[in-house]
C-alpha cells in the first residue's frame, strides 16, 4: 500500500503530474499575458492588439474612411481574442488623435461618454501614421495565429509613439503605466539627443489641467505626479472647474464633489455640468463660504487633484524591463536612426540598380546592340551570348557585371526606331540618378543630420495644434485642517469628564470641524489632545477646551498649581506646540492629589498680575500676596515651574490684565503660490498686531486692503506690491494710458477702509496697466529709453511732478509711451541727480 502511495506522489510531482502541469501551465499563461496582451514592445510602443489593428487598417487603406466594424473584422484575422477587445483598443487609439483619423461619435475622454456602435463610426490611418509606422521593406514578418497570413513582428516605427500615446496594462505579477507626453516636446527631445544635448520629458494630457512633476522620477517605479483641474473663481458665490485631471471624467469629478459635501468637508449649494466644447463644471457655494478656501478644499477632498504613480514597463528582447522615459526615448531615436539608415541603403541599392539598367539601355540602343536580335542565330541562348559579347567594350562604363537577367530584360523592350531624343532622355535620367545616388550617400555619411532633418520635418508637418496643454507648476501642500469647514458642534460634560459631538444634552462649547483636534485641561493638571468624535473621555473636572493648533508658539498658558506631595504651590508658563494624540500629559509634579488653582490662555503670551489668598489657618504671616507672571519665563510644558508659596492656597484671582510679552506676528508672502505664511517662505512683509491690515496693489490698477488670514489666496501673477497697511503712507504710481499712449504719474492716500474689496486707482481703459508703484516718502524713478548708442537715462523726483490727490484722480502726464522705456525705483542711498526728459 505504501509503495502505491509513493508512486502516486512521484507522478504528481513529475512534469506530467498535476503539480508539474500546474507549474508549467501557470508560467505559460503568465508569459503569454505579459508578452501578448498587456505590455507594449519597446520597438514600436504597441501592444499586439494595437499593432494588429494598425496592420489591418493599412491593408484596407485606400484613402477613404472604413466602418469600424469592418476594421474589427479585418483585425480578427490576426488577433484571436474576439471583437470586444479589438473594438475597445481601436476606440482608445482613435481618442488619442494621433494614429487614427476618426469620423462620427468616438466618445469623449473628458465626460466618459462611450463611442457609438462600431457600425456607425468610421476611421482611417492618419497621414502621420502612414509616414512613420509602415514600410514593408524594413518590416520583420511572422505567420498569424492560424498560419494563413503574415503579420508584422513589430512595426517599423520611426517616432517615440509609446511616449506620445502612453500605455496602461495589468499582467500577471506586474503592470505598466506610461503617461502620455507632448508631441512637439518629444520631437525636440529627440533632436537634442541626436545632437548630444541634455533633455527633459514631462507628461502632457489631452484633458489639460495642471501637473506637479517634482517627484516624476523620469517615469520610473517609485515616482509620482500630482494632477489638478484648473479652477477659477467666477465670483464670490461661484467657482468654475475648467478642466478635469487625467483619468478622471466630469461625472466622476461631480460625484466626488457631492460626496465631499455629504461628508461635511465642503459646503456647496449645487454643482452643475455645463460641459460642451470645453469642460465647465459650475459649483455654487453655500452662503458665507470663501471661494479661496473652497478651491483649496476641492483640491484636498475631491478628485480635482489626483496622484498618479507611473511605472514604465516594456518588452525588451522578449522580457519585461522597467525603464525611465529618457531611456525609452533614446531607444526609440536609435531605432528610428537605424530604420532611416536601412531605408537609405535600400533606396541606394534601388537607385544603383536603376542606374545600371538605364545605362545598359542607353548602350543597348545607342551602340545598336539591339540589332543582334535581327541576326540569325541558331538558338536563343546564342542570341543572349552575342548581346553579352557586344557589351564587353562598354563594361568600364558600368558599375557592376552584366547578368543574364539584365540581357533578358533588355530583349523584352519593344524594338522600334530609336531617335536621338530617346538617347538624350536616357542621359538625363542617368544624370538625375547620379545626383540622387550622391545625395543618398551624403545622407548615409551624415546620418545624424539626416535624422534631425527627418524629425524637424515631422514637427513642421504635424506639430501645429499639438502644443502643450497641461501646465507644469509646483503645487502647494494643502493641510486638511486649514481648509476644513465648520460642520459640527462640540459639547462637554465637565463633571464626568467627557467631550464629544453626541453629548447634545450637555453644555455646548463651540462649532468645529470633524477634522479638528481638541486640546483639554483638567483640574488635576492633566492635558490631553483628542480628535473630534461622538464621545471621548478627558477626565473629571475639565477647566479648559479649545481647538488645538499645532506648532503654535504664540499661545501661552499661565498656571498656578499645588503639588499634592509637598503641599507647595508653583507657577509656570508654557506653550504646547506638538503632542501625541490621546496621550495624557501631567503638567504638575505627578502626584494624584495635585490641584490647579489658576489657569489662563493667552494668544499673545500676555502676562497678568494675580492676587493669591492663603487659607485662614495657614502659618504665613501675610495671608495675601501678589504674583506677576511677567517675571516668569516661558518654558516647556514639562517644567515644574517656580515656587510661589509653601502654604496652602485658598484662591487666586486676577488683579490686573496682562499685556503681550512677545512681539507681533511676523508674516511672509510666498509669491509662488500667492499665500501669506508664518513659515518664513518668500518675502517678509512685516510684524503685525491683531488689528493690523495688509495693503495689496495689483498691476491691473486695483488695490485691496485685506486681513492676516493665512487661508486667503492672492493672484500672484498680478501682485506688484504687498506690505503692512499704513493709512498715512502716500502711494506713488506710474501707469500707462494706452489710449493716449503716455505714462501717467499719480500720488494718493488710501481713503477706503472696506476689507477684501478691490478699488481701481487708474484711468479705465483697455490695455492700461501699472508700470511702477512704491510707498517711499521721497520716490525717485530711474528711467531709460532707446537702444545701443541712442540710450537716454533720467532720474525723476515724482513728488515734484505729481501732487498728492484723491485715489480716483487721473494723475499727471509723465512721458510719452515708448516700448523701449524701462523704469525702476532708486534706493535712498543711491545718487538722486534729477534729469528730466
Amino acid at each position: 500500500m505504501s509503495a502505491a502511495k509513493n508512486k502516486i506522489k512521484e507522478i504528481q510531482n513529475s512534469d506530467k503530474g498535476l503539480l508539474g502541469q500546474y507549474k508549467n501551465w501557470f508560467l505559460d499563461y503568465a508569459s503569454y499575458v505579459i508578452l501578448e496582451r498587456a505590455v507594449p514592445a519597446v520597438e514600436d510602443g504597441l501592444k499586439p492588439v494595437q499593432r494588429r489593428i494598425l496592420h489591418a487598417m493599412k491593408e484596407m487603406d485606400d484613402g477613404r474612411f472604413n466602418k469600424v466594424a469592418n476594421v474589427i473584422g479585418q483585425t480578427m484575422q490576426y488577433h484571436p481574442h474576439g471583437d470586444a477587445s479589438i473594438g475597445d483598443a481601436l476606440v482608445n487609439m482613435g481618442q488619442k488623435d494621433l494614429m487614427i483619423e476618426t469620423q462620427g461619435n468616438w466618445g469623449d475622454i473628458r465626460t466618459g461618454d462611450d463611442a457609438a456602435a462600431a457600425r456607425y463610426i468610421e476611421g482611417r490611418l492618419s497621414k502621420f501614421a502612414l509616414e512613420v509606422a509602415f514600410n514593408a521593406k524594413t518590416t520583420e514578418w511572422q505567420l498569424s495565429y492560424d498560419g494563413r497570413k503574415n503579420e508584422p513582428v513589430t512595426l517599423p516605427m520611426k517616432f517615440p509613439l509609446l511616449l506620445a500615446q502612453g500605455a496602461d496594462g495589468i499582467a500577471v505579477g506586474l503592470s505598466t503605466k506610461i503617461l502620455p507626453h507632448n508631441f512637439c516636446e518629444l520631437i525636440d527631445a529627440s533632436i537634442k539627443y541626436l545632437r548630444g544635448k541634455r533633455f527633459e520629458l514631462y507628461p502632457d494630457f489631452q484633458t489639460g489641467g495642471q501637473i506637479d512633476v517634482n517627484d516624476y522620477n523620469q517615469g520610473k517605479r517609485g515616482g509620482k505626479v500630482k494632477v489638478r483641474a484648473h479652477i477659477e473663481e467666477a465670483d464670490k458665490k461661484t467657482v468654475l472647474i475648467k478642466s478635469v485631471p487625467y483619468g478622471v471624467t466630469t461625472t466622476q469629478l461631480m460625484d466626488s464633489i457631492v460626496k465631499a459635501n455629504d461628508q461635511g468637508k465642503i459646503k456647496i449649494k449645487k454643482v452643475t455640468d455645463n460641459t460642451a466644447a470645453d469642460v465647465e463644471i459650475q459649483v455654487d457655494l453655500a452662503p458665507g463660504i470663501s471661494p479661496d478656501i473652497t478651491i483649496d478644499a476641492l483640491y484636498k477632498f475631491t478628485d480635482c487633484e489626483v496622484s498618479i504613480s507611473p511605472n514604465a514597463c516594456v518588452i525588451v528582447e522578449m522580457k519585461p524591463q522597467f525603464l525611465a522615459v529618457t531611456d525609452l526615448l533614446k531607444i526609440s531615436v536609435d531605432k528610428t536612426k537605424d530604420l532611416l539608415e536601412q531605408e537609405l541603403k535600400i533606396k541606394l541599392n534601388e537607385l544603383q540598380e536603376k542606374w545600371h539598367y538605364t545605362s545598359l539601355e542607353k548602350i543597348f540602343f545607342e551602340e545598336k546592340i539591339y540589332k543582334e536580335l535581327e541576326k540569325k542565330h541558331e538558338t536563343w541562348e546564342k542570341v543572349l551570348e552575342a548581346i553579352g559579347k557586344a557589351f564587353i567594350p562598354f563594361k568600364k562604363q558600368l558599375k557592376r557585371d552584366i547578368s543574364r537577367e539584365d540581357i533578358i530584360k533588355l530583349t523584352e523592350k519593344p524594338v522600334r526606331r530609336i531617335y536621338k531624343l530617346d538617347i538624350d532622355e536616357l542621359n538625363d535620367q542617368i544624370k538625375g540618378l547620379d545626383a540622387e545616388i550622391k545625395q543618398v550617400k551624403h545622407d548615409l555619411n551624415n546620418l545624424v543630420d539626416y535624422s534631425v532633418a527627418y524629425f524637424e520635418n515631422l514637427l513642421k508637418k504635424y506639430g501645429k495644434g499639438r502644443e502643450r496643454k497641461t501646465e507644469i507648476k509646483l503645487f502647494e501642500v494643502i493641510e486638511a485642517r486649514q481648509v476644513a469647514i465648520i460642520n459640527t458642534k462640540l459639547y462637554v460634560n465637565r463633571e464626568e469628564g467627557f467631550i464629544g459631538t453626541g453629548l447634545k444634552k450637555d453644555e455646548f462649547l463651540f462649532d468645529c470641524s470633524t477634522l479638528d483636534d481638541i486640546i483639554a485641561f483638567t483640574k488635576r493638571g492633566i492635558m490631553k489632545v483628542v480628535k473630534v468624535s461622538d464621545k471621548v473621555s478627558i477626565g473629571e473636572g475639565i477647566i479648559h477646551i479649545a481647538i488645538f493648533k499645532k506648532n503654535d508658539e504664540r499661545t501661552t498658558y499661565n498656571m498656578i498649581y499645588t503639588d499634592g506631595g509637598s503641599g507647595k504651590s508653583f507657577a509656570k508658563r508654557f506653550n504646547v506646540t506638538g503632542v501625541t494624540r490621546d496621550k495624557e500629559y501631567d503638567l504638575t509634579k505627578g502626584n494624584e492629589k495635585s490641584k490647579v488653582h489658576y489657569f489662563t490662555v493667552n494668544p499673545n503670551a500676555e502676562a497678568e498680575l494675580v492676587k493669591i489668598t492663603l487659607t485662614p489657618g495657614s502659618k504665613a504671616h501675610k495671608k495675601e500676596l501678589e504674583y506677576n507672571f511677567a517675571d516668569l519665563e516661558i518654558k516647556g510644558r514639562g517644567s515644574m515651574g517656580n515656587t510661589v508659596t509653601k502654604y496652602p492656597i485658598k484662591s487666586v484671582k486676577l488683579l490686573e490684565a496682562g499685556v503681550a510679552t512677545i512681539g507681533g506676528k511676523k508674516l511672509w508672502y510666498d509669491d509662488q503660490f500667492g499665500r501669506l505664511n508664518v513659515d518664513e517662505k518668500g518675502m517678509f512683509i512685516g510684524t503685525f498686531n491683531e488689528e493690523d491690515s495688509i495693503l495689496v496693489i495689483y498691476n491691473d490698477g486695483n488695490y485691496e486692503i485685506t486681513d492676516q488670514e493665512l487661508t486667503q489666496k492672492l493672484d500672484a501673477e498680478k501682485v506688484i506690491l504687498i506690505e503692512k497697511f499704513d493709512p498715512e503712507k502716500i502711494i506713488t504710481a506710474v501707469y500707462l494710458d494706452n489710449e493716449k499712449k503716455q505714462y501717467i504719474a499719480k500720488r494718493f492716500k488710501i481713503e477706503t477702509t472696506t476689507l477684501h474689496t478691490q478699488f481701481s486707482f487708474i484711468k479705465e481703459g483697455k490695455g492700461n496697466y501699472v508700470e511702477a508703484v512704491t510707498t517711499e516718502n521721497e520716490p525717485v524713478l530711474a528711467m531709460q529709453s532707446g537702444r545701443g548708442t541712442q540710450v537716454r537715462k533720467a532720474k525723476i523726483k515724482l513728488e515734484k511732478v505729481a501732487e498728492v490727490s484723491g485715489w480716483r484722480t487721473v494723475g499727471t502726464k509723465l512721458v510719452e509711451y515708448n516700448k523701449t522705456i524701462e523704469m525702476e525705483w532708486v534706493r535712498k542711498n543711491e545718487s538722486r541727480q534729477q534729469e528730466l526728459f
